[in-house]
């Protein structure tokens, strides 16, 4: 075993403070490893007006840049938000470890000191607020969280926003978004929950697949003992049930997809969704399922329930 070991990571501020859960955990395990952080930038972070959509395969902006330095043996291992990985990936460079899941849901994020009150009343205040001027767009990259949003909340319209978390809230305060739909998961990994004016339930806005779990992304035929005691099993097999939904109902196809597993005991319950095949837009129509059965057959579970919402949404 190398006893320096270089753990690569985006440089935004989640993106660290989530590998550094990871460092932390290992350093605990393993206190005679020399652990060293190594910031860059991605596809994603040069370029945040780039739409997801409109880069073949989205996921790869936010995580191409540490598999290629993991490929060029530039670091041993990096650390992922697991929900942006392509639902395949590179044979030599698997996922080495899950790391147990964090908060899986989204959360509404509305200007500091605004109360929820519900969605009526978000539409209603939104209106009245602006005075029959054209309000602050909703700050939301993800089609999948707009399609939902759109089922509970008529305004306001979508406009993409990325980059850090902190900044965001800032540009939400300054007024230049009139709300945001962040992962719950990354705010409490930052200290900002409490700016969540409102978490949404999976019943109401299913969340992407592996949200709110850590991948670890190693090399093929490196060593990684020392990672055994981050990775999770129940979270692994949940995490690996809801990418089976996504790869089964067409990966990186462009329609917004979301899967979310859950163990209880010898059984799996997966909840999922997909977009109608039409024009893909916030206002779309989409389709949920559910499914639950032995947790060992979790994958022929995860492929049976792809193939009935892609009947229903009109793909097959």
């Amino acid at each position: 075993m190398k006893n320096l070991i270089r753990i690569g990571s985006r440089e935004s501020a989640l993106a660290i403070a989530q590998t550094r859960i990871v460092m932390d955990a290992i350093a605990r395990s393993h206190p005679e490893l020399k652990l060293e952080l190594v910031t860059m930038k991605t596809l994603g972070d040069l370029k945040p007006n780039l739409a997801l959509e409109n880069t073949g395969n989205g996921k790869a902006i936010f995580t191409g840049a540490l598999e290629d330095a993991l490929a060029r043996n530039e670091v041993d291992l990096c650390v992922h938000s697991l929900k942006d990985m392509a639902a395949d990936t590179p044979k030599d460079l698997p996922i080495v470890a899950l790391a147990k899941r964090g908060d899986p849901r989204d959360c509404l994020i509305l200007p500091k000191d605004e109360p929820f009150e519900g969605f009526e009343n978000l539409n209603r205040n939104y209106a009245n607020q602006h005075n029959g001027k054209v309000p602050p767009p909703a700050g939301c990259s993800s089609l999948r969280r707009q399609i939902q949003f759109r089922a509970l909340a008529s305004a306001p319209d979508f406009s993409p926003i990325r980059g850090n978390v902190p900044t965001r809230i800032n540009k939400l305060d300054s007024g230049q978004y009139g709300l945001l739909i962040l992962a719950a998961a990354g705010l409490e990994r930052l200290g900002l929950l409490p700016r969540a004016a409102y978490i949404f339930p999976v019943e109401k806005m299913i969340p992407a697949a592996g949200q709110g779990v850590l991948a670890v992304q190693g090399r093929k035929d490196d060593e990684y003992s020392f990672l055994k005691d981050i990775n999770d099993p129940v979270t692994a097999e949940e995490a690996l049930a809801e990418r089976a939904f996504i790869k089964a109902a067409g990966g990186g196809c462009g329609s917004p997809a979301a899967a979310y597993a859950r163990i209880t005991g010898s059984e799996i319950h997966i909840q999922a969704l997909l977009a109608a095949h039409s024009e893909i837009k916030p206002g779309a129509a989409f389709f949920r399922d559910e499914i639950s059965g032995p947790r060992e057959e979790s994958q022929k579970l995860a492929e049976e329930l792809a193939s009935r919402l892609l009947k229903i949404a009109g793909h097959a």
